[in-house]
Parts: C-alpha cells; sequence; structure tokens
C-alpha cells in the first residue's frame, strides 16, 4: 500500500506576503493602517491579504511574547540530546513536563533532538541540564549557550 500523502503546505503567494509575514512576526499586535503603510498599500489590502493567509493556513495563529523573552533576561542555550533507541517517547515526556524547555525538536545528524531552553541564571541552567543528563535514557548532552540573537522572528 503507498504511504499517504502529505499535503502540500500553504504557500505565500508573492513578495507583498513575504513582507507582512515579516511585519506581524516583528510585532502581530500592529494595525493594518501601520502595516499598509509600512508596506506602501492601502488598508483594505492587507486586511484581504490577512483574511486569506489565515483561511488558507499560512497564518495559524497569534501568541503572546513574555517579557523576559523580549528584555533577554536569563541565558538561553541550545542542548543537543542522545538517546537509547526506545527511550525516545519517554524522554520527550519527562521534558514536556520542564516549563523551562521552549522547543523540542526531533532532528537528523549527531543528535536524536535538539532543545532550546530558558534558564534565569546560570545556576538554575546547570540544575536543569543535570535533570536532562539524569533522565533515563539520555545518553550524552552538548549544550551551547546562547550569546546574541541576531534575527528573531518568533
Amino acid at each position: 500500500m503507498p504511504a499517504p500523502l502529505t499535503p502540500t503546505p500553504p504557500a505565500l503567494r508573492d513578495a507583498l506576503d513575504r513582507e507582512l509575514i515579516a511585519l506581524l512576526q516583528a510585532n502581530a499586535r500592529e494595525s493594518a493602517a501601520n502595516l499598509a503603510r509600512k508596506l506602501g498599500t492601502a488598508r483594505t489590502t492587507v486586511l484581504a491579504r490577512l483574511n486569506r493567509l489565515e483561511r488558507e493556513g499560512v497564518i495559524a495563529g497569534y501568541t503572546v511574547r513574555l517579557a523576559q523573552d523580549v528584555l533577554n533576561q536569563g541565558l538561553q542555550a541550545f542542548v543537543g540530546l542522545t538517546v537509547q533507541a526506545k527511550a525516545g517517547r519517554e524522554v520527550e515526556t519527562r521534558l514536556a513536563r520542564m516549563p523551562e524547555v521552549r522547543q523540542l525538536c526531533a532532528v537528523s545528524g549527531e543528535f536524536d533532538y535538539v532543545l532550546l531552553l530558558r534558564a534565569e541564571s546560570a545556576v538554575r541552567l546547570n540544575t536543569l541540564l543535570d535533570d536532562m543528563r539524569n533522565l533515563d535514557g539520555v545518553v550524552k548532552t552538548t549544550t551551547s549557550v546562547a550569546l546574541a540573537w541576531k534575527i528573531e522572528r518568533t
């Protein structure tokens, strides 16, 4: 039996769509009038584009950014995790219970997972890393502390 077809993700139609999305990623609460001014187009065009992008699933939702994220309080680190062959699900479940884990991605390559971790201090980061290393099934962690965000769209 052939594998089921994966639906094609919605696509941006043109440069105006891409520019609109970039502006919304910087500030999702920007008014349609301000977006139109920045894009050099009519407010009604912006509203129509937003409606279409939402309807077609390009824009899946809007979110809130916490002050600690905006103000770069604390530390952020990318952690590569190597886990035992059948331990992935349990490790995912345990990591999901840690509020400091902001993103967890299954990846190809050297690691099984890469996660983004936020901690309020170096001491807390060290404790979290120790907790991760002690999870059943975790073989190895490799940590890189983020020093500066050069581009941020989330």
